[in-house]
């Protein structure tokens, strides 16, 4: 089992999010002493009968809505079975370009719905996002039970819903969760609830707990942060290459190819924290040593085994538009794999999943998500993200501004 959870929360204004995110956090004591007594006086001053825990998450709220750049808030608490990190996007649909941030590295979302109001379009927003990143594990949790007399039938109208929308977008790799809960009241939510005897299914936690992850990660690469030449006597003939480990762990003795070059050589080393290692577990930040002097440089891919990965100068992608300037066919960009950029031109190619409600353009505006067909001035890594998370996705970059314009996923 996967020892660290990433989780990415989902919800419209008022859905409970910030209420779910304190439950999790007090009922596994993981709120420091002094914030739950800030909870406990703040709640009793209110004249609240109980604990509002959604002011876990207040000054975090309080600094988004003053303007501060805090685009998605990671929270962290842990259980006996193993530690968790929650992505707390906003909901709102002019952040469509935050949630996919927060989205694009989670292993499983949990998207609430308030019972009262049912499905909304932010609803279908959310499991569209989640659907565009390929999120295995989805929690449906249906919020807000106490306030319709924990009503199977309204539990059961919403879940018909969601089954409804997940037809129209299938994954088969997709587990979907539906659970009744009051996030204010803790049902469902660590324990089952006496208030739902008909609900037979697990708690919230107990899902979290159990969820098997497998990553779509099955290229072992390097991407090339740095060229390591040290000005000493001792090593004046070394030549490493600073990378973090992706995809899988790496071995002395492995074959890599360079992406941009289609050179071919052999790991010699391996050192991690100034010490020498026969394997490197996959994430860790290490130098390698090739047995062959090839050209590498920042920026370069190296890839453990030549048959894992496709290169490409036209490939078809969902981009998801994060500027405020919107795409311009005419205009040139920068694509950026990893530390890697090449330039390229982008042609809408196909309808587009998600708009903004207010563009009703043949273009992509902040927030569209749409299909496009990406032209490059030389060869990039062209897997599919189906195929391969990490070396399936790219950011779009003006070369005038230097923003990040966009965010893709190939197809």
């Amino acid at each position: 089992m996967k020892n660290v959870l990433k989780i990415a929360t989902a919800g419209s204004v008022d859905d409970g999010k910030s209420t779910l995110i304190g439950r999790l956090l007090y009922e596994t004591k993981s709120l420091e002493e002094d914030k739950l007594k800030a909870i406990e006086t703040s709640s009793r001053n209110k004249g609240y009968d109980y604990l509002d825990f959604s002011l876990a998450t207040d000054g975090l709220i309080a600094e988004r809505e003053q303007g501060i750049t805090i685009d998605v808030a990671h929270i962290y608490f842990s259980t006996n079975l193993r530690s968790y990190i929650i992505a707390d996007t906003p909901g709102h649909e002019e952040y469509t370009r935050n949630m996919i941030t927060g989205a694009s590295n989670s292993d499983v979302a949990i998207i609430l719905i308030d019972a009262r109001k049912g499905k909304l379009p932010q609803t279908e927003r959310h499991f569209l996002i989640n659907h565009l990143l390929l999120t295995n594990h989805i929690i449906v949790a249906v919020n807000k039970m106490d306030l319709v007399d924990y009503s199977e039938e309204i539990f059961l109208d919403i879940k018909k819903t969601i089954e409804e929308l997940a037809i129209e977008y299938p994954d088969a790799n997709r587990t979907i969760h539906f659970v009744p809960i009051s996030a204010l009241k803790g049902d469902n939510i660590i324990e089952p609830s006496l208030n739902t005897s008909w609900y037979t299914q697990q708690s919230v936690l107990n899902i979290l707990e159990s969820i098997e992850v497998n990553n779509t990660f099955n290229t072992v690469s390097l991407n090339i942060q740095n060229v390591i030449r040290p000005k000493t006597e001792q090593y004046h003939d070394f030549r490493g290459y600073a990378a973090t480990v992706r995809g899988g762990d790496l071995s002395v003795g492995d074959a890599v190819e360079v992406v941009a070059s289609s050179q071919k050589s052999t790991i010699k080393s391996i050192y991690l924290a100034g010490k020498s290692f026969q394997t490197a577990r996959e994430e860790s930040a290490v130098i390698v040593e090739l047995e062959n002097d090839i050209n590498v440089t920042r920026g370069d891919f190296l890839i453990v085994g030549s048959d894992k990965y496709v290169k490409q100068k036209n490939i078809e992608a969902q981009l998801c538009w994060m500027d405020h300037t919107a795409l311009s066919e005419r205009s040139t960009y920068l694509l950026q794999q990893g530390t890697s950029r090449v330039r390229c031109k982008l042609k809408i190619s196909g309808g587009k999943l998600m708009k903004n409600h207010h563009n009703e353009t043949d273009t992509l505006a902040i927030n569209d998500i749409g299909t496009v067909t990406v032209k490059t001035s030389k060869e990039i890594i062209g897997t599919s993200y189906a195929t391969d998370k990490n070396l399936g996705r790219f950011i779009i970059i003006d070369e005038k501004t230097n923003n990040t314009a966009g965010v893709g996923f190939i197809l």
